[in-house]
């Protein structure tokens, strides 16, 4: 039985690990906290105690588990202090919005022996598994070039005030493009390279800290990625995520379409690889049963503090000129296992 904890509700993303406490018989939700009231009694489930003050929840109900979907800006103090509580995490992205506060995080983390998890949902999707498996079996070569587009509606009028200042949100290349890094380094098991961001546009006279689009460069190892971000999609639209990746190699051509699940293989031999489309998994889902089972999850520390340190040292390029900066991980980061 893991007892779970929610610190934060700010964001719909705590549906995640609410809908895993729903369905799963081994995981029960002890309490949730959530400073602002009118979240807190919008995702307090009947009969489940909540508070204001999430201090005050570790303290009354030591979880096993904290799943942490605050306000962004205020997420890194949250985290540290659910790891010192002796609880592991589960978080929505971004983990936090200060390359200083990854480092208290890092910390915390060695210094406790928990995990610290981010609910990565690209990863769980079919499409995603199907594609990885096609860069293993190399069908593709040896992959070259990465690109992505990460379309989102905004919905402004449906935002809360603190979506557009910098210490709520935080920078738009720190946020949208995490999901998207994550998968260029699970992809190239990349250990070092150079990331440079460029997010120039603030387009709210009332909100001067707010871009609203951008893009990042980063080489990974001897690939270069490319990873567009940005709030324009039009919020009429009915298709509200439209998200593409592709992946080029010295063989082939893959392109994923999250939002169909397909993914299409182009190589010089007509029908050399035919992808399969396995089941995905929620995204929480691993990570809880990793935990239960007294193991790492595929996405683990050092996973989840790679991405957001590539995307947050992004956003302090798009802030100092896009000068590139360098990036690597600690020579003892394990890599992700390999899919079943």
């Amino acid at each position: 039985m893991i007892r779970l904890a929610v610190a934060g509700a700010a964001h719909g993303h705590v549906r995640y690990a609410l809908d895993e406490a729903d369905r799963r018989a081994g995981i029960e939700l002890v309490a949730l906290s959530e400073p602002h009231r009118d979240d807190r009694e919008r995702w307090t489930p009947p009969g489940v105690p909540s508070y204001a003050d999430h201090a005050e929840m570790l303290q009354a109900h030591t979880p096993d588990v904290v799943a942490v979907c605050g306000v962004y800006g205020e997420r890194a103090d949250v985290v540290v202090e659910a790891l010192h509580a002796g609880a592991h995490v589960i978080a929505d992205k971004p983990l936090c919005t200060e390359l200083e506060d990854l480092g208290r995080i890092a910390a915390a983390a060695a210094t406790t022996g928990r995990h610290v998890s981010l609910m990565l949902e690209k990863r769980w999707y079919p499409a995603t598994l199907a594609a990885r498996r096609l860069v293993e079996d190399g069908v593709l070569g040896t992959l070259a070039l990465i690109s992505s587009t990460g379309p989102h509606q905004l919905r402004r009028r449906t935002r809360p005030p603190w979506f557009f200042r910098r210490d709520g949100y935080g920078d738009l290349l720190g946020d949208l493009p995490v999901h998207d890094v994550d998968l260029v380094l699970a992809l190239t098991g990349a250990t070092g390279g150079t990331v440079t961001g460029v997010a120039p546009r603030r387009p709210f006279a009332d909100a001067p800290e707010f871009c609203d689009s951008g893009a990042l460069v980063m080489t990974a190892g001897e690939v270069t990625a490319t990873i567009e971000a940005h709030w324009l999609w039009p919020d009429a639209s009915a298709v509200t995520a439209p998200y593409r990746m592709r992946l080029t190699g010295t063989e082939g051509v893959a392109d994923i379409d999250w939002w169909t699940g397909e993914v299409s293989v182009r190589t010089d031999t007509p029908d050399a690889w035919r992808p399969s489309t396995p089941a995905g998994l929620r995204p929480a889902e691993q990570a809880l049963t990793a935990l239960a089972a007294g193991i790492a999850p595929e996405v683990a520390t050092a996973e989840s503090l790679a991405a957001s340190r590539v995307a947050l040292l992004a956003a302090r390029s798009a802030h100092s000129g896009s000068r590139p900066l360098n990036w690597s991980l600690p020579a003892e980061t394990p890599s992700a296992p390999r899919l079943p």
